[in-house]
């Protein structure tokens, strides 16, 4: 069980953001980003939006640094994945 963050690298609403997500449960990634203080609503589909400048913190707390793209493997791999389609 690990909470994985990749480096905020995606513009949005004027800011930088990194994508928060776990390996083997939504339960682990909620009680993470509560934990540091990440609002529940910046829970998108099967991830946590952070901003950059809670980066720092965030992998300090014990998330650990992976790419983009291998956070989306781990997801379609453990079945967490949730693709925008599914919720249009």
């Amino acid at each position: 069980m690990t909470v994985w963050i990749d480096p905020p690298t995606w513009p949005g609403h004027g800011r930088w953001w990194s994508h928060l997500a776990s390996d083997s449960s939504y339960e682990e990634l909620h009680e993470f980003a509560a934990g540091v203080g990440i609002p529940r609503q910046a829970f998108e589909r099967d991830h946590y939006d952070v901003i950059a400048d809670r980066f720092d913190q965030v992998v300090a707390a014990g998330a650990r640094v992976t790419t983009t793209r291998e956070i989306v493997r781990m997801l379609l791999a453990s079945g967490l994945r949730r693709r925008k389609a599914e919720f249009e």
